[in-house]
C-alpha cells in the first residue's frame, strides 16, 4: 500500500493525501509537479526511474488507511540533485 508521505522531498512543501500535484516512482519518492517538469526533468534522482501522477486515496478509505506523518527530505534540495 502507498505510503502517502505528507511532503515532498525536494522542495519540502505540505503535501495533503488528496493533491494532483504529487508526483512519484517506483520506490514512492515523492516530489511536487513544479520539480519534476524543471530541475528533475521527468526523472527521480535517487533511482533515475520515470515519476507517474501519484493516485489519491479515496476519503473514505483514508480513516482505515491514513497517510504517512513520516517526512522524507533530500538534504541539499532538487538543486543538487
Amino acid at each position: 500500500m502507498l505510503e502517502l508521505r505528507p511532503n515532498y522531498e525536494c522542495c519540502d512543501k505540505d503535501l495533503p493525501p488528496e493533491s494532483l500535484e504529487a508526483m512519484i516512482c517506483s520506490f514512492e519518492c515523492t516530489f511536487c509537479k513544479d520539480c519534476v517538469d524543471g530541475v528533475l526533468k521527468g526523472a527521480c534522482p535517487n533511482c533515475g526511474g520515470n515519476l507517474v501522477t501519484r493516485p489519491i486515496r479515496p476519503a473514505g478509505k483514508l480513516a482505515t488507511y491514513p497517510a504517512s506523518v513520516e517526512r522524507k527530505v533530500k538534504e541539499r534540495g532538487c538543486n543538487a540533485a
